[in-house]
């Protein structure tokens, strides 16, 4: 015959854990991490159910074990409780805590009256659950219909700032999370190693059928976090964000997955001078220097205007006109201006105050 005993917190216990692990696996909550953390929390108030339950049953037993078990729970419980109020960093803490004194204040002082006094037990509840639905119904109230900040405090009119388009844009440095990574032992992430030039936008595509994550390891995803990356999705990081150094990342639903990224500092970048002279056509003179550059894309090029008057790096030809590619404005004397090339391909360009001066970049 079946111990129902033992079955009834099994089935309870085992519910929770399917929950918990929906919630990690399903991409409802942030990471793999945040879904165990709803999971604990869940667990922590199925304990309390049977705790309170076993103290209904049984009464509070006064045995020397009894008292020894329960010095070593407050102990535990204490440590733990102090340790997340005095290090955590969330703005509800002190909420959750209220919450939770609110509700084990009454169900104590219930249940030590269901043993010493239980005549009284019934009327106490019932104040106790009036009191409990009238602040309910006072607060939503209050908060709904004449919360003190609409009539109390005076209202401040919010300027509406221009909506700004936070796409991050640079050189796209592409890596694809591999079919079948999801089987330990596969390869995973291409390229495993990848070396980035700081400044470049890494794109993480999804090629699996299975959803996977991004997460930084050291610090478990307080660097960067994808989330779940359904299968086709991306994910991009803005390497400007990151320091130049090695960051070691995996997947927070198959931590086998496992591949790093090295940020390396930006080169200088590469020089194209105005020499001096420019603004006069003649045979022999070079109106930028060099005239034609080869470069690789992700470059950098600065033009430096050496020359003792005004003139422009403007992409586009004198016969075309600007293409609106790059447009260095007006240099004056002195005065540089920096373009970095994302995509292959040829780009003329000139000074538009000085149309024979014309110079080409070539970007592989």
């Amino acid at each position: 015959m079946s111990n129902w005993d033992l079955m009834m917190p099994g089935m309870g216990l085992t519910a929770i854990g399917l929950a918990g692990l929906t919630l990690s696996y399903a991409g409802i909550a942030h990471t793999f991490i945040d879904g165990m953390h709803a999971l604990t929390g869940l667990t922590m108030f199925v304990g309390l159910i049977f705790l309170a339950a076993g103290i209904l049953d049984g009464g509070v037993s006064t045995s020397n074990r009894a008292k020894a078990t329960t010095l070593v729970i407050l102990s535990i419980a204490l440590g733990f409780g102090m340790y997340a109020m005095v290090l955590n960093t969330s703005n509800y803490t002190i909420t959750i805590a209220g919450i939770l004194m609110a509700i084990a204040f009454p169900a104590i002082i219930i249940a030590y009256l269901s043993m010493k006094h239980p005549t009284i037990v019934k009327p106490v509840g019932a104040i106790v659950s009036m009191a409990a639905a009238t602040g309910i119904i006072m607060w939503v109230s209050f908060g709904i219909f004449s919360s003190p900040d609409t009539y109390m405090i005076p209202q401040q009119v919010g300027v509406e700032e221009p909506s700004e388009d936070l796409t991050p844009s640079g050189p796209i440095f592409a890596i694809e999370i591999l079919e079948g990574s999801a089987t330990e032992g596969n390869p995973d992430y291409e390229p495993d190693v990848a070396i980035v030039p700081q400044g470049h936008i890494i794109e993480w595509t999804n090629a699996d059928t299975l959803p996977h994550t991004v997460t930084s390891s050291a610090d478990v995803g307080d660097t960067f976090d994808s989330g779940m990356i359904g299968a086709g999705e991306v994910f991009t990081l803005d390497t400007n964000d990151l320091e130049a150094g090695e960051y070691e990342y995996l997947c927070m639903v198959h931590p086998w997955m496992i591949a790093t990224i090295i940020i390396e500092a930006p080169a200088e970048p590469t020089k194209v001078s105005i020499p001096a002279g420019a603004a006069v056509p003649a045979d022999d003179q070079l109106y930028y220097d060099p005239t034609v550059l080869d470069i690789t894309s992700g470059t950098t090029v600065l033009w430096e205007n050496v020359d003792n008057t005004m003139h422009t790096a403007t992409s586009g030809t004198p016969n075309s006109g600007a293409d609106g590619v790059f447009d260095s404005d007006i240099l004056s004397a002195g005065d540089t201006y920096e373009f970095t090339f994302a995509d292959a391909g040829t780009y003329d360009y000139y000074c538009i105050l000085h149309p024979w001066m014309v110079g080409t970049v070539n970007v592989e």
